[in-house]
């Protein structure tokens, strides 16, 4: 398969060249938005980030993913230095400055600062943290349902690195990323350190057995926000929902399959591991949950 494509496919917009973004309490055009060599994201991976998507003016669930960032800062050792409520000021600030109404899609990036000499220890890092969002004209266009292939690379345990972390070190998804692309998929499919399915290296994962929706224990991936919201319209909704442990087995046997994200929201799984997932296209479950979705949101 030649065709790869991405959970993050996005129509291309002609605006997005002319952006400005948000770097430590200025905004620049994206020519000149530009962080240190020294950075310690940039050097090392040192950093935490969120990404939120804006619906009609509104930033979905955007409390969540800042109390999600700053959950993560703490874990890290990070000083964010700004309070949860400035930084909602400086995305609305970004927001303001580009004239984003709907459709759009920010990241927000938190590092530890720039440091006096390139080696990793984080006192080193002696100015910072360096802040920087990022806000596009992003509109998901994913032209097929995405195909997957199971990869070596797991989602570890948490004295590792833990899953859980939104972290700029994000090395152990793209080398699963590139794993599946070699294998002709498009995205990766990322077993537990116990051989049961658990998440792609992008996305949360979900299967469709017999008007059940699966998804896993939550473990050892990302408890992304859009997962989390999925798994509560189901219990809504009377769609009976069980966050589990299941194999490839149960996956491959499976009527239906999507993955969820901030970006992409639900979307439809075509095959894993060269195995055509029910009928290939966009189940009704998957419809029902999608359209449940954009009531939630009010996209």
């Amino acid at each position: 398969m030649n065709d790869h494509i991405s959970t993050h496919e996005a129509e291309e917009d002609a605006r997005n060249a002319d952006i400005l973004i948000w770097v430590d309490g200025t905004l620049k055009h994206r020519n000149e938005a530009v962080v240190s060599v020294y950075d310690s994201g940039f050097m090392l991976g040192d950093g935490v980030w969120e990404g939120l998507r804006l619906y009609n003016g509104r930033w979905t669930f955007q409390d969540e993913h800042i109390a999600r960032l700053f959950e993560a800062a703490k874990a890290i050792d990070l000083d964010i230095a700004m309070t949860p409520d400035q930084v909602i000021a400086a995305i609305e600030e970004t927001r303001a400055a580009n004239g984003f109404t709907t459709d759009a899609h920010a990241r927000l990036m938190v590092t530890r600062g720039v440091k006096r000499l390139p080696f990793q220890h984080p006192r080193l890092s002696t100015r910072g943290p360096t802040m920087v969002i990022i806000m596009e004209h992003s509109k998901p266009k994913i032209p097929r349902p995405v195909n997957l292939a199971t990869v070596p690379h797991l989602r570890g345990l948490p004295m590792t690195q833990d899953p859980k972390l939104n972290s700029h070190s994000k090395l152990n998804c793209i080398l699963a990323c590139i794993a599946a692309e070699k294998a002709g998929a498009d995205e990766a499919l990322m077993l537990d350190v116990h051989g049961f399915v658990n998440t792609t290296n992008a996305c949360n994962f979900f299967i469709v057995r017999k008007g059940t929706v699966w998804t896993s224990t939550g473990d050892y991936c990302m408890n992304g926000i859009t997962r989390q919201k999925v798994i509560d319209l189901c219990h809504a909704n009377d769609i009976p929902c069980l966050e589990c442990n299941f194999s490839l087995v149960d996956t491959y046997g499976a009527d239906e399959a999507f993955l969820t994200g901030t970006f992409g929201a639900q979307t439809p799984v075509g095959m894993v591991d060269g195995r055509v997932i029910g009928t290939g296209q966009l189940g009704p479950v998957t419809e029902r949950l999608r359209a449940l979705y954009k009531d939630l949101v009010g996209a």
